[in-house]
């Protein structure tokens, strides 16, 4: 063995799934889902009974977390679906480029530019009015499967 010591820069999903498995009878509404691999909320759950000799089946119906469209899957009780590992992190904004990217501050003092502005129209108008009129605002973003976007707006007051 070496006297020497090891350092590695961690990063919290080294090598990990962008999924988890878990059987199909236990995901609830609210729940997360991969549908036709997009990570879904499920919004509706029902179970039909078996056949004969067949497996009980659950209908999962599910709004993508990122352009809202609604899948639906058709899944027996018994076997495992995929559960996307969805995170939320908020940052605060410090610019918005002409180019439609955001510039937002992460909690260890660097900044993170690879974001481009929501395409929620709501959501986006909000963003540049509360920017352009000088307040501090802090973002949610919704990451899962490796994609990330802004999903919620904190007004955090004047800067």
């Amino acid at each position: 063995m070496s006297d020497e010591e090891h350092h590695f820069e961690s990063k919290a999903d080294a090598g990990a799934s962008k999924t988890y498995p878990q059987q199909a009878g236990t995901i609830r509404k609210n729940g997360y889902i991969v549908i036709k691999n997009r990570p879904c909320k499920v919004v509706e759950v029902s179970t039909s009974k078996t056949g004969k000799h067949g497996h009980a089946k659950c209908h999962f119906v599910g709004i993508d977390i990122f352009n809202a469209k609604k899948l639906e899957d058709i899944v027996p009780s018994s076997h495992n679906c995929d559960v996307p590992h969805v995170n939320r992190t908020d940052y605060q904004l410090i610019d918005i480029s002409e180019d439609g990217f955001v510039s937002l501050l992460t909690e260890n003092g660097n900044t993170k530019d690879d974001l481009r502005l929501p395409t929620d129209d709501s959501l986006l108008s909000q963003i540049k009015e509360g920017f352009e009129s000088g307040k501090d605002l802090v973002v949610s973003v919704m990451s899962a499967m490796g994609e990330e976007q802004i999903c919620a707006l904190k007004d955090i007051g004047p800067k």
